[in-house]
């Protein structure tokens, strides 16, 4: 079971990881995945309010597979 729960953890983050990059090249077309590790750095990422939105919830993905792990 805890691989499952793995593999789909990963599976969502890897899902939310691409959309968010996708609305990030929308709004600011050539920002690279490494850009998004400092979006406030691109005015037209970090002023929008869907993209916060869309990081909270890989944050959120993010914690629950740490918190998962550290149970472990």
């Amino acid at each position: 079971m805890t691989d499952d729960v793995d593999a789909v953890l990963d599976d969502l983050i890897e899902g939310q990881r691409r959309r968010l990059f996708e609305l990030a090249r929308r709004l600011a077309p050539g920002v690279t995945a490494e850009d998004l590790l400092q979006p406030h750095d691109h005015p037209a990422i970090a002023s929008h309010p869907e993209f916060h939105f869309e990081d909270g919830i890989l944050a959120g993905y993010l914690a629950v597979r740490a918190a998962l792990r550290a149970r472990r």
